[in-house]
């Protein structure tokens, strides 16, 4: 039988900054007017920095990434979200949109590249990103032709955000498919106590956002600035960063310690 390496627990439960016990994130999808209205605004003010995952789609999609570009230059992550926002058909009630089961994925891959490349010429200062998945979902295809894209997304990003139903362990997680909490419609106590968690397990907790007090999936502008408020008075116990920032930590460590199966970063 294979001999597994062993890794001790002293040195697996330390892959935060000195004196933090867990890692938050705070990830923002569709690039909403109220991300650059409201949530910016207060993150700046508590000295905060998140990830917005955007579609860089339109014939006037560099005018409308310059002001993303000002957020870049503020430290934040402005990450992939692909380019079309491909979906599940089962969100439609027809067949006139292309949905994720009618994509290869060649096609998909095309997709996120494309996007990839408006966003590196948009905001040049940022040139490493993570991807984010539209819909949660991580396939092409239906029934025996199903297929998943995480390896694509694995060929170019350091990682990428989905969902799942608890903070993502350092050592163990999928870094190309990080489990996040929705948190549409949640009061600023629900928010932290999932940022809770995170310090009471050394886990990283991903907190996925939509409408700031308006629009799409909304959070209100009041608990949102709770939960920002707690996160930095607490900030010495609990790291708030981007996720690309967290992963390339991650990726690091697990280096350091010798994972077991931690797969080698693609070329290029």
């Amino acid at each position: 039988m294979r001999e597994q390496t062993q890794i001790p627990d002293s040195r697996v439960r330390t892959p935060w900054p000195e004196g933090c016990l867990g890692a938050v994130s705070l990830t923002f999808d569709d690039g909403l007017r109220s991300h650059l209205e409201r949530a910016a605004p207060l993150l700046a003010e508590y000295n905060l920095q998140a990830t917005f995952y955007l579609c860089p789609r339109g014939d006037d999609w560099a005018e409308r990434l310059q002001p993303w570009r000002a957020l870049a230059q503020q430290g934040h992550e402005i990450g992939n979200h692909s380019l079309t926002h491909p979906c599940a058909r089962n969100f439609r009630d027809s067949f006139e949109t292309r949905s994720l089961e009618d994509l290869t994925l060649t096609e998909i891959e095309a997709d996120i590249l494309e996007a990839e490349r408006r966003l590196r010429l948009a905001i040049p200062e940022q040139t490493t990103r993570t991807f984010c998945y539209p819909c949660y979902l991580d396939y092409v295809g239906e029934g025996p032709t199903r297929q998943s894209y995480v390896p694509v997304v694995a060929r170019h990003f350091p990682a990428a955000r989905g969902r799942g139903e608890r903070p993502n362990h350092p050592l163990t997680c999928d870094l190309h498919y990080l489990w996040s909490f929705p948190v549409e419609r949640m009061s600023g106590a629900e928010m932290i106590g999932l940022a809770e968690q995170a310090a009471a397990t050394g886990r990283w907790t991903i907190l996925t956002f939509h409408g700031i007090h308006e629009g799409h999936l909304p959070v209100a502008e009041t608990d949102l600035r709770d939960l920002c408020a707690f996160l930095a008075r607490h900030r010495h116990r609990l790291w708030t960063a981007p996720v690309v920032t967290i992963a390339q930590r991650l990726q690091a460590w697990r280096q350091t310690i010798g994972r077991p199966g931690t797969p080698q970063p693609a070329p290029g």
